[in-house]
């Protein structure tokens, strides 16, 4: 019988929830189903509980921006109960709804495909470019709207880090240019929009981008206010957002954006994603490059990121602890970064050990990315840069900054966090040599910040 099947069926998506996860997925269902008016009976006769959009929307206002809540709702009517017609209501039956729930926080790219399509498009068949855009910019404005509203953005919010509006148009460029036509060509730029993709394409794309089944779940967990706290359900999303240390109460609005951060910190080695601390700002700490040498030498691997007067935001990512030595340092762990006008991340070509470098005052290395007079720097890439393969990432080859930022990734090393730390120059006298002889003088003299106390975060 059909009855069975679907029965069977059912009970399978069921059974991959946990008891206690199983009991909270029927609550959600019948406070929604409560609020849909289908709780009791009628006309003598039991109804189904059911739910409908409109209590989806009553349920979701604060939590999820309303774009992402019918999203939800036309993913979850999606799902074809055999031998029904389920097709055509326009309520959720509970069996549609703990589908909708396996296939998406438990289910792999096959399964969680069609409702992704749905998501995208309520009617069948391919899908535009333009439509794919728009519904990655939803989802994630959805995961950054909703963290800042469970209070779950981990000492970062949206006042201390750059609009995240240009961050999440960026973000979704970034994972779109991943989307592959079956014989393997890239489509771009507006030709990306109008290109028709069906659901095998799609469904490549979800199973290599693996951002869109995260950030699908955290929409769903946090959301709904599901499942969003049993540690062994959690664990894609642990370390989405990184701990924030460093910046609170000291009035600063970082270079980055929530989902910048997001981004790069999912390409980090994955023991560094836990926690970021900010080590140097040009605006709290000075435009000076002893100051910078100061915050940063060994303190571990690093984030270091750079506006240019022409507002392009870029970086990199230091696998080890920086040192002033007319060496190169590093390893091939180490990236490169465009934060704006667009996102995206250069890894490194196997082509030389250039990766990182600092000194002072050197004129023979004109490698590093600012110069020791502090203010100017070059990124020279005819037409890529050799180590990364990386386009010119400033607005112009040789570029004036408009702020610089470090952030330490994962715990600092034991030393880091001496007290009465000393400068750079009174630890390394050849650091102090090579300022003498560029004609600076210890210009960091008076301006040594007292030891800041490590502050803890909520």
């Amino acid at each position: 019988k059909m009855g069975n099947a679907e029965s069977n069926a059912y009970q399978n998506h069921l059974s991959r929830f946990l008891p206690e996860e199983q009991s909270v997925i029927d609550g959600v269902f019948d406070t929604l189903s409560g609020l849909s008016g289908s709780a009791g009976a009628k006309n003598g006769k039991a109804t189904k509980k059911t739910v409908t959009l409109a209590a989806l929307q009553a349920y979701m206002r604060e939590p999820l921006p309303e774009r992402m809540t019918v999203r939800l709702y036309n993913g979850m009517k999606s799902i074809d109960l055999t031998g029904k017609s389920s097709g055509l209501s326009e309520q959720i039956a509970k069996e549609q709804f703990v589908i909708f729930m396996s296939n998406l926080l438990k289910g792999n790219a096959d399964e969680k495909i069609t409702i992704i399509m749905r998501m995208i498009s309520k009617t069948e068949g391919p899908v535009k470019g333009k439509q794919i855009q728009e519904f990655t910019e939803d989802l994630i404005m959805s995961v950054v709207h909703v963290l800042s509203y469970r209070k779950e953005l981990k000492g970062w919010n949206l006042e201390n880090t750059r609009d995240s509006a240009s961050g999440v148009k960026a973000l979704a460029s970034q994972l779109l240019s991943e989307l592959k036509l079956a014989d393997g060509t890239k489509p771009v730029g507006p030709q990306l929009m109008e290109t028709n993709f069906d659901q095998s394409v799609i469904e490549d794309w979800v199973y290599r981008v693996p951002q869109i089944s995260i950030f699908l779940s955290v929409v769903i967990r946090q959301g709904l206010h599901v499942l969003h706290s049993l540690p062994d359900q959690t664990k894609d999303i642990l370390n989405l957002v990184p701990g924030c240390k460093g910046i609170k109460g000291r009035g600063l609005v970082s270079l980055f954006d929530i989902p910048s951060i997001i981004y790069i910190n999912s390409l980090l080695p994955a023991e560094l994603q836990h926690k970021w601390q900010l080590l140097f700002s040009s605006r709290l700490h000075g435009e000076s490059f002893s100051q910078l040498c100061g915050h940063i030498v060994n303190k571990g691997p690093c984030v270091v990121v750079l506006k240019d007067l022409d507002g392009y935001i870029f970086g990199g990512f230091a696998s080890h602890s920086w040192e002033v030595k007319p060496q190169f340092q590093g390893d091939n762990r180490c990236f490169l970064f465009s934060v704006f006008p667009s996102l995206a991340v250069y890894t490194y070509t196997g082509y030389n050990d250039h990766y990182m470098y600092l000194n002072h005052g050197q004129q023979t290395m004109p490698n590093g990315l600012v110069n020791s007079d502090y203010g100017n720097g070059h990124s020279k890439a005819k037409p890529r840069c050799t180590t990364y393969n990386s386009p010119q990432l400033s607005a112009k080859e040789d570029f004036t900054l408009d702020a610089v930022e470090v952030w330490a990734v994962g715990d600092l090393p034991e030393s880091a966090g001496t007290k009465g730390k000393k400068s750079i120059l009174d630890v390394d006298p050849e650091a102090q040599a090579f300022l003498e002889m560029a004609g600076k003088s210890r210009q960091s003299e008076g301006l040594r910040e007292p030891v800041e106390e490590e502050e803890e975060d909520d």
